[in-house]
């Protein structure tokens, strides 16, 4: 028996929950296909926490629009819905005079994206904050903040859940086909099951491509690769000498080994990025001696050993190794053909900054206000 529903959402990590909350709150009935037996297992349990200002992007990107748009949306909802958050801003350093000038580049990006806010700081201001680092000069973001975000992801669902949505977990989606009555899924697990929809939002993340391949009718051509970046990070031993993120100047491979601090004042190093086939989250000790000469340029004083593996996150990418990175992808029925379809593909850091706006250009391109 195939089941008849408004909207499926795939996947409930932060992105799929808020796409599901928008669209519940539009008054659609919406049911989220979860293939694990809770909340944000994968990609957005296993990130920095950290709220990202919308600094980095390239102007006009959709990482940059939707990180200041869902900075601001998400900030609001924090304090709405009674989410822990910091808003404790970072410090991103020069630690050589020749660095200056990328900063001031960093400084004019920032402002072409609409973050106005970043202020100079030099290296006794910084020393004032934070006694344990080394540098010539910095910016100071006073928007970038900290979040639990499993407690967000919780408030999401409950939003949900109280405009009539609900989530099914053990549900994988393993197939299905497009014809012209909608979108009929295969849905797996203990229970398998058909659900036949006008609306899909295909959010699953790290399988968002295998997804949209396994249901016939959604051209090949329009699906992207996909290649698995996996962050190592690792942890401070003792007693943390930060109270900010603090961020070295962008190499041209990424942001560099960076200080992140949760809520719980936890320091953590990362990421150490490495490009895998398979998905794994083993985090190999050794991996951390490279950190010690990228970290000791801003904080000098870090001792042998501090450093233990803590967690590691794998990102959706776009772009093959070495190949300029990728904006996020939210493609719309002019994007595939396919009437009533929406995939996310490519949706990494800044998803959770990002995910209230991601939602909102979701539910646009399927015509719901």
């Amino acid at each position: 028996m195939t089941e008849r529903v408004d909207c499926v959402v795939i996947g409930a990590g932060v992105v799929g929950l808020a796409v599901a909350r928008r669209l519940a709150l539009a008054g659609r009935e919406v049911i989220v296909l979860e293939a694990a037996d809770t909340v944000g297992t994968e990609t957005s349990s296993r990130n920095s926490e950290v709220i990202h200002a919308g600094i980095y992007y390239p102007k006009d990107s959709l990482k940059a629009l939707f990180c200041v748009d869902g900075k601001r949306q998400l900030y609001r909802f924090c304090e709405e819905h009674g989410v822990e958050h910091r808003r404790i801003g970072k410090y991103i350093v020069a630690t050589a005079d020749d660095q200056m000038a990328e900063l001031e580049r960093l400084k004019a990006a920032a402002a072409a994206n609409g973050v106005n806010d970043l202020e100079w700081r030099t290296a006794a201001d910084v020393r004032a904050m934070e006694p344990a680092v080394s540098c010539v000069g910095a910016l100071w973001s006073p928007s970038t903040g900290i979040i639990d975000s499993h407690g967000l992801m919780l408030a999401y669902q409950g939003d949900i859940e109280d405009n009539s949505g609900f989530i099914v977990f053990q549900s994988p989606v393993v197939g299905g086909h497009v014809d012209e009555d909608g979108i009929e899924l295969e849905v797996g697990g203990a229970d398998p099951s058909r659900i036949r929809t006008g609306l899909v939002v295909n959010s699953g993340g790290l399988h968002a491509q295998k997804i949209a391949a396994s249901i016939a009718g959604i051209p090949s051509n329009a699906i992207p690769p996909c290649y698995y970046a996996k962050g190592n990070y690792y942890s401070l031993v003792g007693r943390p000498p930060f109270k900010h993120p603090i961020y070295p100047v962008p190499e041209k491979a990424g942001l560099g080994v960076h200080v992140t601090v949760d809520l719980g004042g936890q320091v953590r190093f990362g990421p150490d990025v490495e490009w895998i086939e398979e998905i794994y989250y083993d985090v190999d000790p050794a991996r951390a001696e490279v950190f010690y000469e990228a970290v000791r340029r801003y904080y000098p004083d870090l001792a042998d050993g501090a450093i233990l593996p803590g967690y590691s996150g794998i990102r959706p990418k776009l772009q093959a190794p070495g190949e300029p990175a990728c904006d996020f992808m939210v493609q719309g029925p002019e994007g595939h053909g396919v009437a009533g379809l929406v995939n996310l593909f490519g949706i990494e850091s800044p998803g959770m900054t990002a995910s209230l706006a991601i939602a909102d250009r979701a539910a646009a391109l399927l015509g719901i206000q």
